[in-house]
């Protein structure tokens, strides 16, 4: 069980939630969250967005009634939290381009921050897409080389990556299929997948998806896959 310190709402539908909590966490990994006893069954995925000792932060999106719940709790409330589990996005010492679209860009600020924390030097250049409003976008310009952004339209039409780069995204599936196909197979393409889990372990096999090394646990296996586990390139 966790103590709420925060938990805000960016723009409609969007929160920030912060926990205390202390243990070691990887950028991609993600813990089941619930406040509630017997309704919804599941509890809820969802992806770690920030972590420093004693402080860990969600950021998510009110779909249904459990993240709805989530929503409506306050600083002192308490709250399940279960992880972290997954095997997240590896360290890469390379340049890095990260594409992140619509709430997919959760994870990737935790990923952003410990890759500049290991390669201050490195070059790290981010793509941001949303359908109507922007949230987080100031939290990535204050580490990132660069932050380019798309509202409205199709970010992946402004990726352009360089040789020397490592490739991480997590947004709708259409999206990280794109970038999948578009990026020369030269460069490392890592993708986070998102589906329905209940357990979060890998017992219950609710989270199984196809890859081409056969049916694969998203939340044991993955999140994150290489592009051609995964995708057809």
């Amino acid at each position: 069980m966790a103590i709420i310190q925060s938990n805000d709402c960016l723009i409609p539908l969007i929160y920030k939630m912060s926990v205390n909590f202390t243990g070691e966490v990887l950028p991609g990994q993600f813990f089941m969250l619930r406040a509630w006893d017997k309704d919804p069954l599941l509890s809820r995925p969802i992806s770690v967005h920030d972590y420093k000792a004693g402080k860990l932060t969600f950021l998510y999106q009110v779909v249904g009634k459990g993240t709805g719940i989530l929503s409506r709790l306050k600083s002192g409330d308490a709250v399940e939290i279960q992880g972290p589990y997954g095997n997240g996005f590896p360290e890469v010492s390379r340049d890095l381009c990260v594409v992140g679209g619509g709430i997919g860009i959760a994870p990737l600020y935790y990923l952003v921050k410990k890759y500049k924390e290991k390669n201050p030097l490195g070059n790290c250049r981010v793509y941001l897409g949303f359908r109507e409003n922007s949230y987080g976008v100031e939290a990535f310009k204050s580490i990132a080389n660069e932050v380019i952004i798309d509202i409205g339209g199709i970010i992946t039409h402004h990726v352009k990556v360089k040789p020397n780069e490592v490739v991480m995204t997590c947004g709708p599936e259409m999206l990280m299929a794109s970038v999948a196909k578009a990026v020369p197979l030269e460069n490392q393409v890592y993708v986070s997948m998102e589906t329905h889990m209940a357990c979060g372990i890998g017992a219950c096999l609710g989270c199984t998806c196809e890859t081409k090394s056969g049916n694969r646990k998203v939340c044991k296996d993955g999140p994150v896959f290489l592009r051609e586990e995964v995708f057809y390139v």
